[in-house]
């Protein structure tokens, strides 16, 4: 184990916006060992203070599901890959035809934007400061869009990805992390975490079969199956326990930091 990979909604972080204690323990150990740690999500930078506050993460984190590297020390990113704003409309529109009701926001390098009625009831703590408004609007011909946001109200995320990922497969590629919620998660063609994370391994000489990783959704699908050793939560969507092989224990049973403590007696020995 030379580099651990971790998702981190309902992999390490809880709905209440917490860290167990004795996740952060496992990580802190790791990193005494000589452990490299990078973090894998779906997340935002802006997004990212959970790992500052709780585990004082000062280093890489891969975000928007592979489309950005941030470096948490400098609060610069250190590569990006962005749809070109014409794709995203056009994504838009196919989307629109099948799905009428469907809202979409955009992620960029430089903030967020909305539609009207994006966020249920139209409030939403972490997105209060950006006003809806059509994206047709908003967009600018230079935005560097590194994650498109398609929601419905009606029916699950599995059906509304099945649904949306072949009718824009040639623009986008689409997938999803929400439980409940039937979120699209949409970035570059061919950019997943998978992908961003084995380039950052290979810039540290760190081979796959050397890597730990952890997730528990199908935006984590790719990097639990290109790791060496993938673990999905037994908390986690059916379809990301089925690519990685392994599991890991319940979120609520602390399963990420039972594997580590496993992992690190196994290297003492």
């Amino acid at each position: 184990m030379r580099l651990i990979a971790s998702d981190i909604d309902g992999t390490i972080l809880g709905h209440d916006g917490k860290i167990s204690d004795r996740t952060i323990k496992a990580f802190q150990a790791c990193r005494e060992a000589g452990v490299e740690l990078v973090f894998v999500t779906g997340r935002p930078p802006r997004w990212l203070f959970p790992l500052q506050e709780q585990l004082g993460h000062s280093g890489i984190v891969i975000c928007s599901n592979g489309a950005v590297v941030w470096d948490l020390h400098t609060g610069t990113a250190l590569s990006s890959s962005a749809l070109d704003v014409p794709s995203v409309l056009e994504a838009r529109r196919i989307i629109k035809s099948l799905r009428p009701d469907a809202l979409f926001a955009v992620e960029t390098l430089t903030g967020f934007q909305l539609e009207p009625g994006f966020i249920e009831n139209g409030t939403s703590e972490l997105l209060s400061e950006f006003t809806p408004a059509p994206l047709a609007e908003t967009l600018a011909a230079d935005d560097a869009v590194v994650k498109f946001l398609a929601v419905t109200r009606n029916g699950t995320p599995d059906a509304f990805l099945a649904e949306v990922q072949p009718a824009v497969a040639h623009l986008v590629s689409t997938t999803h992390s929400a439980p409940r919620t039937a979120l699209l998660e949409m970035s570059v063609p061919g950019i997943n975490k998978a992908v961003t994370l084995a380039q950052y391994a290979e810039s540290l000489g760190i081979d796959a079969a050397d890597v730990v990783a952890f997730g528990d959704m199908p935006n984590d699908i790719e990097m639990l199956r290109w790791a060496g050793h993938g673990y999905a939560m037994a908390s986690g969507h059916p379809d990301a326990i089925t690519a990685a092989g392994q599991q890991a224990p319940h979120f609520d049973d602390d399963g990420v930091a039972q594997i580590l403590e496993a992992k690190l007696t196994e290297q003492r020995v």
